[in-house]
């Protein structure tokens, strides 16, 4: 799952926890479906390994998406064409909120349908706007069309940083209209680590493979430095990053770097769990999860100097385990690097990241 799938999980199973009515509305090619509390909880089941889609028929790149729109057609209460939703939505008990805390679905063509609805929407980032370079080029202008929408639609906007909240909000403003709004860091459900054998010193780099995650940084450095450890690289391969990868391939060929593309939670956190450090070069993030996963277990993380690293890991009470330095400045990247080569011993946890209750607890009181 990515970051943003495992919030829109985080937010299900704490709805799926209490006894309100609860009603999960699916777009799909054809329309809208309508789940209820079963459909909800069968959902929920699946993300977390109990049950199973049906096989498919189909042979594209869009094969999982058909099997996962057949697995909820079979457990949808009702379906109905775009143009009926909203006849559909005012059937609903009032008062009732729409909550949307991924970045789909959030064209004006589906928040104009949410008459009568409150509508909360979390927005992530605002990368695409931001640092259009990092990102696919058909993603940025559907990205602000989604902003405009929700300037005009929503009631209530959750920000997962007052980093993040900053930026969303200065381009709110430019479409004339900053819906109310409240920042509560994510939560970090931990994950038992799972013992990942390794003999020597070894360092990690955590994320898909794309411009964004800065990986050319690491990879220019151990390919420059030959006596470096290991770098494990944990996370598939993404986008327009062909000279990358190629250099990857030569550094796996030298048995300088290991790459686990389909590496599970429990295998990941045991193989940093016992890394020197995270190396961590992102030019972009909107919170920055890798890191809080690192420090979490004690793990010291050397990484790009940006504001929204340095917010999400102030932590009462525990410490700073980031270093923080410039990535136009490769020099210090080795120099810090090499001084972790050197380091070893009991690292204490006494980083504490945020919990899932503290983030509802920020979020429902403020809009109840």
């Amino acid at each position: 799952m990515t970051g943003i799938d495992r919030v829109e999980l985080a937010y299900l199973d704490q709805f799926l926890g209490g006894d309100s009515l609860l009603f999960g509305l699916v777009q799909t090619g054809l329309g809208y479906l309508l789940l209820d509390r079963r459909g909800c909880c069968d959902l929920s089941n699946l993300y977390h390994g109990q049950g199973e889609m049906p096989r498919g028929r189909w042979f594209s790149r869009n094969a999982l998406r058909h099997r996962a729109q057949s697995w909820v057609r079979r457990r949808a209460i009702v379906r109905r064409p775009a143009p009926m939703i909203a006849g559909l939505l005012r059937k609903l008990p009032d008062p009732c909120t729409y909550w949307n805390v991924g970045h789909s679905n959030l064209g004006a063509d589906t928040l104009a349908r949410m008459v009568g609805l409150k509508v909360v929407v979390l927005i992530h980032d605002t990368i695409p706007l931001d640092h259009p370079q990092y990102c696919r080029p058909d993603q940025i202008v559907p990205f602000a069309h989604k902003i405009a929408a929700v300037a005009r639609y929503a009631d209530w906007v959750i920000h997962i940083s007052q980093d993040a909240r900053t930026k969303t909000e200065l381009h709110f403003a430019k479409h004339g209209r900053v819906p109310q709004g409240v920042t509560a860091h994510l939560g970090v459900t931990g994950v038992a680590p799972r013992p990942m054998p390794q003999t020597g010193p070894y360092f990690v780099a955590l994320g898909t493979i794309e411009p964004r995650k800065n990986h050319a940084l690491l990879f220019d450095i151990w390919e420059t430095q030959p006596d470096l450890p290991q770098l494990h690289v944990i996370g598939a391969k993404g986008w327009a990053a062909p000279a990358v990868f190629a250099q990857m391939d030569r550094l796996i060929a030298r048995n300088a770097v290991i790459h686990h593309p389909n590496l599970d939670d429990a295998g990941a956190m045991g193989l940093l769990s016992g890394a020197r450090a995270l190396v961590f070069p992102s030019l972009a993030e909107g919170y920055g999860l890798p890191p809080i996963e690192a420090a979490s277990l004690g793990v010291p993380i050397i990484a790009n100097n940006l504001p929204v690293l340095r917010e999400v890991m102030a932590n009462k009470g525990g410490v700073d385990l980031a270093v923080y330095l410039d990535v136009t400045d490769s020099y210090a990247w080795i120099e810090t690097i090499t001084a972790f080569c050197h380091q070893g011993g009991s690292r204490p946890n006494r980083f504490r990241p945020n919990t899932w209750s503290q983030h509802f607890k920020t979020v429902l009181t403020t809009l109840d």
